[in-house]
């Protein structure tokens, strides 16, 4: 742009919708004034960076309003000259269908910056992206988009963990740390700040494709380990161990500031955004990193007060966000999510609801093997076979990953309470299904609850995985898989979990769709009490534009 006029880094994102309201979240190269539809908000400022959320809140249900974004006048969005359709935002309507997508994980390996290199640099780094992580499932999920009418758009996209990999950027950061403090400064070609944290952010949300994405679907997020770093909060032993790096304070301060202005404060809704403290102070002048800044250090010692999870209706559908990973208990007792956190939970699901979507970026229920090897885990790390072999679990558990709900026993068990308790009508109505979404394990699946004798369950309950939408597993991980979801690893990690005095669960499952082993988003359909899930992969066509191609499509009541 040469006109002088403030231009747009990122967004804009659709974020919040719901029959009378939305926000709309921004990042721009200065302070100016941000005008949406007839609303404006100025931006506020953090380590000299600027960034705005929009609040509409005078729209119409089920209306569509094509929408541009002005900066103090000047119309920066949309870009001149895009062959995408027009950016539109679709108020909900509790009287039509609801559709969901939900997905995780998704590596940037975009080619280097958008601002460097030849065309031909960058085709041949996207396709060496491709082969090694595979065509992403974000980008075809945008061009299926691009043809489709806006009716067919969801009421929602969930992106549930590891949105970005601040312990494995792309190449567009690693060039940026090349040309700034350098990669002999640790942690290396890692995130160390906040100004790398936002370029990180820069670079997987600014593709032509999905960037036009996210302004048309409105989008609800979580994060997971690599958001932060790998196995985040896996243990109080990994926290002392990353206490104690030097660059750690900086890399956790930054990895909370960006996470409340990129993905948290879109989460909620306008009345909570007027309820929200640290929101009224970031409206008033000022630079605000010392005070995001501390908030940031309370988030991380895990703060009375200091929430992740969220929901949101749509409808007689329910949507429960849990955060399994910021508010973790790993002294003493572990537990996934905090007592007090999952009383609200609990509270959030009360009513009667045609359907209860439970999302948290890691799975319930794993593959049999997998989850009586990781309670068996959590087991000899607690103690149970001596205080050598504790010391052997705790690096078994980080260098496995045996860290979801089934190595939190007590928040699985909680869980368990949850699920029966939903499906027999203990919190109002049983609702015609109960869906535990989940990501974070690189393959997708879904598995059908089943309830010991007596219960009389009188909802459809099942566990929904979608992993990865761009990272897929390398081979060597996949038979891993294989060994240990086989009879046999079942029949070994259910032996050992008895011999360390673990009580089998009470709920029991089967996979009754897939495992796919491919980058994937899926697909909730709720219409009044019927449900149907359907998952699909992205491929590429001969001209190497991907697209999504159906796996699944199952009737769930």
């Amino acid at each position: 742009m040469t006109d002088g006029a403030p231009e747009l880094k990122v967004g804009p994102l659709l974020r919040y919708v719901a029959e009378t309201e939305a926000t709309i979240w921004v990042e721009t190269d200065r302070a100016c004034q941000v005008a949406i539809l007839g609303h404006q908000a100025q931006t506020f400022e953090v380590a000299g960076h600027h960034f705005a959320l929009v609040v509409l809140d005078d729209l119409r249900p089920g209306q569509e309003y094509e929408y541009q974004v002005a900066l103090d006048g000047t119309v920066r969005w949309p870009e001149p000259g895009s062959d995408f359709p027009p950016s539109v935002l679709r108020t909900t309507n509790p009287d039509r269908p609801v559709r969901l997508v939900y997905g995780s994980c998704r590596i940037d390996e975009l080619p280097v910056p958008r601002h460097h290199g030849s065309p031909q640099r960058q085709r041949r780094r996207a396709e060496e992206d491709e082969k090694q992580h595979g065509p992403d499932a974000l980008v075809a999920y945008a061009l299926d988009l691009k043809r489709a009418s806006s009716a067919e758009r969801p009421d929602l996209m969930l992106l549930i963990g590891d949105q970005v990999y601040a312990d494995n950027p792309g190449p567009g950061l690693r060039e940026h740390i090349d040309q700034t403090r350098g990669a002999e400064v640790p942690p290396g070609y890692e995130v160390a700040n906040f100004a790398e944290y936002c370029f990180l952010y820069c670079e997987a949300w600014t593709e032509p494709s999905v960037r036009w994405l996210l302004s048309v679907v409105p989008t609800a997020m979580i994060f997971d380990d690599h958001d932060v770093h790998d196995d985040w909060n896996t243990s109080a032993a990994w926290r002392r161990e990353y206490a104690a790096k030097p660059w750690w304070p900086e890399r956790i301060r930054s990895a909370y500031m960006t996470y409340w202005i990129y993905q948290h404060i879109g989460n909620l809704s306008p009345a909570e955004l007027a309820k929200n403290e640290l929101w009224q102070q970031m409206q008033q002048p000022g630079d605000h990193a010392d005070v995001l800044g501390d908030f940031a250090e309370q988030a991380d010692k895990r703060a009375d007060g200091i929430q992740w999870s969220y929901r949101r209706t749509f409808g007689g559908v329910r949507v429960v966000v849990i955060d399994s990973r910021g508010g973790r208990v790993v002294e003493g007792e572990r537990l996934m999510v905090d007592d007090a956190e999952w009383q609200w939970v609990v509270e959030s699901v009360a009513g009667d609801w045609d359907h209860v979507v439970l999302a948290s970026s890691l799975p319930l229920l794993l593959p049999d093997g997998i989850h009586e090897m990781e309670a068996w885990n959590e087991a000899v790390c607690a103690g149970a076979w001596g205080r050598r072999l504790a010391r052997l679990g705790e690096r078994v558990r980080q260098e496995l990953d045996l860290e979801h709900w089934s190595a939190f026993g007590a928040s699985f068990r909680k869980f368990e309470d949850l699920l029966t308790d939903l499906a027999t009508g203990a919190h109002g109505a049983p609702p015609a299904t109960v869906i535990v979404i989940g990501g974070d394990i690189h393959h997708s699946y879904v598995a059908a609850v089943e309830f010991p004798a007596g219960t009389n369950p009188r909802s459809a309950v099942y566990q929904a995985v979608c992993s990865p939408i761009h990272n897929v597993l390398p081979e060597h991980y996949k038979r891993l898989h294989q060994l240990t979801t086989s009879r046999a690893g079942g029949v070994l990690g259910a032996t050992l979990a008895k011999l360390a005095g673990v009580s089998r669960p009470r709920i029991t499952w089967r996979i009754t769709e897939g495992s796919w082993f491919h980058n994937m988003l899926s697909a909730l359909e709720y219409d009044g009490r019927r449900a149907r899930i359907r998952f699909a992969r992205a491929v590429c066509d001969d001209a190497s534009v991907p697209h999504l191609q159906s796996l699944c499509d199952t009737d769930l009541t």
